[in-house]
Formats: C-alpha cells, structure tokens, sequence
C-alpha cells in the first residue's frame, strides 16, 4: 500500500476513478466535482458545528470538584486521563496514518477537519484541568501510574501501531474498524462518566463540554462507518472471511477492555453505574457500532441508560446519537443524512 503523491501532474485520474485509497489523484483539490456525496455533506456539517472551548463556563465545576467524594473524584480524574490519552492518539493517527493513503480529496478534507477537532478537544481537556486541578500533571501522568489506564492505552494504540509498521489494505480496513471503535464504544463511555456527575447536579461545565465535544464525535463516527460501507462496495475482496473474525474479535476484545475499565474507575459508587449497567451500555454501543456497517449483533441487549440521551443533546438538535446519524445538528440548521 503507498502513500499518495502530494502533487501528481501527470495524473489523468477522472472524478468517477477516485477510489477511497489506492488511487492516483493529481493532489489538487478539485470540489466542484465530488464522487463521495456523503463526505462533501459532512464537511460542510463538520464546519456549521465550529465551536471553541473558552465558549464554556466553567466557574462552577471549580467548586463542585472540591465536593465531589473521593470516589466520584477517582473516577472524573481517570474518565478524563482516559479521554485525553484518546483525543492525543487520534489527532496524530488520523494526519500520519490515515489520511497519507486515501486518495479521495472530498475524504482528505474531513479527515484534516476530524485531526483539527480531535486537536480541539485536547485544549478543551486542558481546561477542564486546569480548572479543577492544582496540579495538572497529576492527570496529564495518571498513565504513568496507573497501570490499567497504561495497558487500555497500549490495547487501543496496537491496531493503529500495524497499519503504521505494516500498511496494507487489509490493515488500514482494520484501523478503520479500529476508529468505529474508539469513536464509538470508547469515547461514548467515557462521556458517561461525565454525564452521571451531570446528572446529580454536579460538574455541570464538565458535561457542557462533553456536550460539544460528543457532538464532533457524533461526525466522526459516521465518517469511519460510511469509510467502512464506501469499501464494502468498493473493495468487496477485502471483506474476506478472516477478515470478519479479525472484526468480531477486535470488538469482543474492546467490550472486554471497557467493561473492565468501567468498573475499575466506578467501583461500584458511582449512583447510577453499577458493574452490570457499565457492561450492558457498552455490549449495546458494539452491537449498535456492528450492524451499521453490515454486521449481526453479538450481544442482543437493550440501553440501560437511555437518560444520557438527554445529557449529549444540545436543545436545538435533533439527534440519534446511538444510530450514528445526524439531523439539524448544528448551531445552524445544516441537515446531514448518510448515503447509506
């Protein structure tokens, strides 16, 4: 598999060649014809949702963390530990091992914009910190210590880490399955956290950026599940049999890892998480996460927390979260509906 030439003159690549990786563009940016609709609707959606982390009020949570008991204390501080590691991760995976191989400049374009806000959400992680911590090195170094943070780490970097020492068109299919994934199960319980804090009328700022931040990975979600359903047409060859087990194993593997790592931070005192809703939320995301690209239902459970529902929706929107599409979700009135 080869990187992209950044400028290819020679190319006599026609809109209707563009391939999702594996083509031969010529490096320039031509928008006024497009092969992948759903890419350019989703650019201009990424765009109307342009938001900043300083728009957030977060007096509030100042105190409210000093009240938190130790155990809503351990489980914030690790969530976010845990949510920084992720967004740090991404914003260079999707710059320096993603986007080199595809081929599509409509794709190019939303995969630049996902790094920038992956970015954002970093310097929003930062003033969460600095807000409630005196010492923000105490959170920004929790993997250093913690060593079930270190080997969840360790876990979510090894598919990305392949397709960067091997880059095959099987691999960057896998690290595909490998963003649904972190996009979709592992964020999405970290937000929980945050939200069941939110819900006892504490650390309200937190959830409000959450709220923001959910919203961009709403679109980063979709983005990787039509990447997935573009090349199941595209590139039927890959979906190979071995290629399905890979899958169903990288997901029982991932609701492996989050339920473990829900109890260990929740331990069971958080009002609202116990171990089995933890581990029943995150088997219903991978079930919802698998059969919006193709695949059957591990798991067949229902939400045990419908209510986080309310917490990651912004008034004016009308928003699945847990279907991956989006509706009027903007703070305009920008309408996305998938191609697939």
């Amino acid at each position: 598999m080869n990187r992209k030439q950044i400028y290819n003159p020679d190319s006599t690549e026609s809109v209707n060649d563009r391939k999702v990786f594996g083509g031969n563009p010529t490096g320039i940016f031509e928008l006024n014809n497009i092969k992948y609709q759903w890419a350019y609707n989703l650019w201009e959606m990424m765009l109307n949702n342009t938001w900043f982390p300083k728009e957030v009020d977060m007096t509030r949570d100042v105190n409210d963390y000093k009240n938190l008991t130790d155990a809503e204390k351990t489980a914030y501080d690790k969530a976010l530990s845990q949510l920084i590691f992720m967004d740090s991760l991404q914003t260079n995976n999707l710059i320096d091992n993603v986007n080199p191989y595809v081929t599509s400049p409509e794709i190019n374009l939303i995969l630049v914009r996902q790094s920038f806000e992956e970015a954002l959400h970093s310097q929003s992680y930062a003033v969460m910190v600095d807000s409630i911590s005196t010492n923000s090195e105490e959170i920004y170094d929790l993997w250093r210590r913690d060593m079930m943070l270190k080997h969840k780490n360790d876990a979510i970097a090894a598919v990305y880490q392949e397709l960067a020492s091997n880059p095959t068109d099987t691999n960057f299919l896998k690290a595909c399955f490998a963003n649904q994934i972190l996009e979709g199960i592992y964020f999405y319980s970290g937000f929980t956290y945050i939200y069941t804090l939110a819900r006892a009328g504490k650390m309200l700022g937190s959830a409000q950026m959450i709220r923001f931040i959910q919203r961009d990975e709403v679109t980063h979600l979709v983005l990787f599940q039509n990447l997935i359903n573009t090349l199941r047409k595209e590139r039927p060859d890959l979906f190979t049999e071995q290629l399905k087990a890979d899958v169903i194993r990288m997901f029982e593997e991932a609701v492996k890892l989050e339920a473990e790592w829900g109890k260990y931070i929740t331990q069971g005192q958080i009002l609202g998480l116990t171990d089995d809703i933890v581990e029943q939320y995150i088997k219903y995301l991978a079930d919802d996460r698998l059969t919006s690209v193709g695949f059957e239902k591990l798991y067949n459970v229902s939400n045990p927390i419908k209510w986080v529902d309310d917490f990651a929706k912004f008034n004016d929107q009308k928003t699945n979260f847990f279907e991956g599409n989006v509706a009027n979700y903007s703070k305009g009135s920008l309408t996305f509906d998938d191609d697939f």
